[in-house]
């Protein structure tokens, strides 16, 4: 018998690449220290508020490491589906990234009061991580 092929990594590793675009496009606007545009029009009053770095670190630099880390532990998901070390990680990781990124869209939403698109963006794409993980933390806790 053939063993099953899980694409719950391949979700995970796809997911990744929308939240990388994301935090590029912000980390490439800040690294020129610019404030793209916004559809919604709170993206420059949250991106130039003080909650918008961490210890003088720019959150969308801290985005793009926290994506690049999920798409390794994605592309050894992919490799070895079963792995319990692995599945952990993951677990943890997208949990830790998903109350980040309540976090800051509270913040948003009771200090700053404006609302970003693209952290919101970011937002949606780390709760997808976060239900993919746990998706394939349950579909292959029997199996292992």
């Amino acid at each position: 018998m053939q063993p099953k092929i899980l694409l719950t990594p391949f979700y995970i590793i796809a997911a990744t690449f929308i939240g990388l675009g994301d935090t590029f496009f912000l980390a490439y606007y800040q690294h020129l220290g610019l404030t793209p545009t916004c559809a919604i029009g709170g993206c420059e009053i949250v991106l130039n508020s003080m909650y918008s770095k961490f210890f003088g670190i720019p959150l969308s630099y801290i985005g793009v490491v926290y994506y690049l880390y999920m798409l390794a532990l994605a592309i050894v998901l992919a490799y070895d589906p079963f792995g319990k070390g692995m599945r952990f990680a993951m677990l943890v990781y997208a949990t830790i990234g998903l109350l980040c990124s309540i976090g800051y869209e509270l913040t948003q939403i009771f200090v700053i009061h404006a609302i970003c698109m693209y952290c919101a963006i970011s937002a949606a794409t780390t709760l997808l991580l976060c239900i993919l993980a746990v998706w394939h933390w349950r579909s292959t806790r029997t199996l292992a």
